[in-house]
C-alpha cells in the first residue's frame, strides 16, 4: 500500500517509515505541511499518516483541504494533543482515526487494518490458482497441496504479482517497481533473493519450481484458473 507519512519530528518519522517499509507498506516521507500537502495531493497514496501539529500548514487543515477535494486516500491523525474536543474535531476535520502519542507500533497496525476493512473495494478480488498453490488476497491466505504457507509481507505481494501476471515473463524491473515500487534498478539482487525465499516455500520436494528463471529477462509463473486444480 502507497503511504505519505506527513511528520516533521524526524525521529517518529524514521520510526514509522522503518517499521512500516518492514511491513511491506511503500512509504514516502515529508517533515513539513507545505510539501506533506502537495505530495497527498498528487492522487499516489492510498494511506495518509498526519501529524497535527505540522510547519506551515497544520494537519487538521491538510486533511479539511484533502477531504474538500474528494480524496479517497484513508487518513489517520497522529497528534499529542489527546484531549476528546481534539479528537473530535480532528475526526469531524476529516481524518479516518485519531491515534494519540506515544503509541505502540503494534496499535498502528492494528488501527491501519481496522481502517483497510473498513475501507475495503466492494469488488472482490478472486483467488489464483496454479499447480496446486492457492492465493487468496482479501484473506491474504496461501496453501498448496492442503498445507498452508506462511508468507512475509513482502513475500506475498511478490507471488501475487507473478500470479496475476501468469503465464507471461515479468522482468527484475517490473518487479522492482511493482513489488518495490523502485523506479530504478538499485543494482541489488533483492528479486532473485526473494524469488528463492518463496521457491523454498511453495514448491514441492522432487518437482519443478512454479517459478521459472528466464535467463536474462526475469521470472514466469504458469497460467492461473478460477477454479481448484
Amino acid at each position: 500500500m502507497k503511504t505519505l507519512v506527513i511528520e516533521d519530528d524526524r525521529r517518529i518519522a524514521a520510526f514509522l517509515d522503518r517499521g512500516l517499509s518492514a511491513e511491506g507498506y511503500r512509504v514516502t516521507v515529508e517533515l513539513d505541511g507545505r510539501d506533506g500537502l502537495e505530495r497527498a495531493r498528487s492522487g499516489e497514496f492510498e494511506l495518509v499518516i498526519l501529524d497535527r501539529m505540522l510547519p506551515y500548514v497544520d494537519g487538521l487543515e491538510i486533511a479539511r483541504l484533502l477531504r474538500e477535494e474528494h480524496s479517497p486516500a484513508m487518513i489517520l491523525m497522529l497528534t499529542a494533543k489527546d484531549s476528546l474536543r481534539d479528537k473530535v474535531e480532528g475526526l469531524r476535520g476529516g481524518a479516518d482515526d485519531y491515534l494519540t502519542k506515544p503509541f505502540a507500533f503494534e496499535e498502528l497496525l492494528a488501527r491501519l487494518h481496522a481502517l483497510k476493512r473498513r475501507h475495503a473495494a466492494p469488488d472482490v478480488e478472486s483467488e489464483l490458482h496454479i499447480g496446486g498453490l492457492m492465493l487468496d488476497p482479501q484473506s491474504r491466505r496461501v496453501s498448496r497441496a492442503g498445507r498452508d504457507i506462511s508468507l512475509t509481507p513482502r513475500e506475498f505481494e511478490l507471488l501475487r504479482f507473478l500470479m496475476t501476471n501468469a503465464g507471461k515473463v515479468v522482468s527484475r524491473e517490473r518487479l522492482l517497481n511493482g513489488v518495490w515500487d523502485y523506479g530504478y534498478d538499485p543494482g541489488t539482487k533483492i528479486v532473485d533473493v526473494y524469488v528463492r525465499y518463496l521457491r523454498a516455500k511453495i514448491d514441492l520436494p522432487g518437482e519443478p519450481s512454479l517459478i521459472q528463471t528466464v535467463r536474462g529477462v526475469g521470472y514466469m509463473i504458469g497460467k492461473t484458473r478460477r477454479e481448484d486444480l
